[in-house]
């Protein structure tokens, strides 16, 4: 039974005339003499919303779980209830009382006369702002997603008082054209896109991602997010098509990556830095060129795969596993040659996939790290003091190779991606077994025939290509004092920066 079936013979007996569900107060009832306790415990915001969310209809559920604008009827012993909020009491605060039609039957309301609602608008048409639906507020979303697109940008930056914004060539810019936004009309047209699901975990988190795709456009990575103004979101473009490695600039040496039948390849570096299209353009290499099965486990699913030579599942944290180790662990079972963890996010879900990598699958993943060193490092720093050296072992065995990359500003326009390359040999395999990791930048650069680079050489052939500034470089350097003796050396003037450090 609906919990609030329990208090409405109340009202139905006319011992009360409104039932209130506060946050931080017990269920109550106004009545002649005020309001009147029903239960002894104060109700939390979470339980006044689920009351409601219990007994109001399919459509306005949606409402319901923003805890905003709340309004709804709801037959109970053959009578209608109306269930609204008064949006102007300080906490969520839900007032319930008996549905009376007015004779004129223009006004669709008993209108509370402590709950400043609307007599005209339903609340599911509330949910999307000013916008008279879900496909009005949507159009307006898709609007500037396409002008992102046409614009180049990497990313659409939404904030309340702040027109629009985008991320490009590297700079965040303002859309003149575009007036600012107020919390209504940002939070309609963000959920024209949102999917249900988002929403509730958004009202429960304060933080959601998902994808989003407009057919022959582009598809998008979308974050949403509160912040002191309201809500704010980030939209990254996402190609709609799969990259390739010749197009990414990807050397042979790490292409070799994909032709292994087992092992750990991790591609790291900063939020922005292509992670997920360098291994977009990895995992297709192998599409064209292997007769596997690849499962790829990502939050939220970006770059779209169909199978070509190979046989493709994609799997979406929140939507088709509950998560990254819950998948990691199931795949297991699923006949996998090819793994693809989107984000090594714990302890327990790097430990699983170093032992899947032990045993006979290639597994790709995504670390927030900067260089080769300092990845290693992050792994083994993730266990426990007892168990590290056992990790060192087992990562030295496992591991085959790390791409560290960052993105810069290039010459004229646009951005690329600058990398750091560790090919694991022998010699790498046993600096880590005994934890002599601030060896491995020696390795890489007497290596380099081998195809290893370091961040600095990288970012050195960039700025020796004139493809990027020497000030650039600088900036994106992992050593600083080797970088500023190499610009010095060639005669590169980076006085404007290095005197900041």
């Amino acid at each position: 039974m609906p919990q609030l079936d329990r208090v409405l013979t109340r009202l139905e007996s006319g011992a009360a005339s409104q039932i209130v569900l506060e946050a931080d107060s017990p269920i109550q009832c106004r009545t002649p003499a005020g309001l009147q306790p029903l239960t002894a415990q104060a109700l939390t915001r979470q339980q006044v919303l689920a009351i409601a969310a219990e007994v109001a209809p399919q459509e306005d559920k949606v409402v319901v779980a923003t805890g905003t604008n709340i309004r709804f009827l709801y037959e109970w012993n053959d009578q209608q209830w109306l269930v609204a909020q008064d949006n102007e009491a300080p906490m969520i605060r839900l007032l319930v009382r008996k549905w009376v039609v007015k004779a004129s039957d223009t006004e669709d309301v008993d209108v509370f006369p402590d709950a400043k609602v609307h007599p005209r608008r339903r609340a599911t048409d509330r949910a999307y702002g000013p916008f008279e639906n879900e496909a009005a507020a949507r159009e307006a979303m898709e609007r500037l997603l396409r002008s992102q697109v046409e614009r180049g940008a990497a990313d659409l930056h939404l904030r309340v008082g702040e027109p629009p914004l985008l991320r490009q060539g590297g700079d965040i810019i303002r859309i003149d054209d575009e007036t600012p936004l107020d919390d209504s009309t940002l939070k309609g047209m963000l959920w024209g896109i949102m999917p249900d699901r988002n929403k509730s975990e958004f009202e429960q988190l304060w933080d959601t991602d998902f994808a989003y795709e407009i057919a022959d456009v582009s598809r998008y990575r979308v974050n949403v997010l509160k912040d002191r103004g309201g809500v704010a979101a980030v939209i990254r473009t996402i190609a709609n098509h799969t990259v390739t490695v010749e197009e990414m600039g990807v050397s042979a040496e790490v292409q070799h990556l994909c032709s292994l039948t087992k092992g750990l390849v991790l591609v790291t570096g900063p939020t922005g830095s292509g992670k997920s299209t360098t291994l977009c353009a990895l995992v297709d290499l192998v599409n064209r060129s292997r007769s596997d099965h690849i499962i790829t486990i990502e939050d939220p699913i970006e770059f779209v795969h169909k199978s070509k030579k190979c046989l493709i599942t994609q799997r979406q944290v929140g939507l088709h596993t509950q998560s990254f180790k819950s998948a990691l662990r199931a795949a297991l079972r699923e006949d996998p040659d090819i793994i693809l963890v989107g984000e090594l996010r714990d302890l327990e879900t790097i430990a699983i996939a170093m032992e899947t990598a032990e045993t006979g699958h290639l597994v790709f993943g995504t670390l927030h790290t900067s260089t080769a060193a300092g990845t290693i490092n992050r792994i083994i720093d993730q266990f426990p003091a007892d168990r590290q050296d056992q990790i060192r072992v087992m990562l030295s065995e496992s591991l085959k190779g790390v791409i560290s990359q960052t993105l810069c500003k290039k010459i004229g326009g646009g951005r690329v991606a600058a990398r750091e390359i560790l090919l694991v040999n022998k010699a790498v395999s046993s600096l880590i077994r005994e934890g002599k990791t601030v060896q491995i930048n020696n390795i890489i650069q007497t290596q380099k025939k081998l195809g290893m680079e370091t961040l600095n050489d990288a970012l050195m052939t960039l700025v020796k290509n004139k493809t990027i500034e020497p000030v650039e470089a600088y900036m994106k350097c992992a050593e600083k004092k080797d970088m500023s003796m190499k610009m010095n050396a060639l005669g590169y003037d980076i006085s404007s920066v290095s005197s900041e450090e």
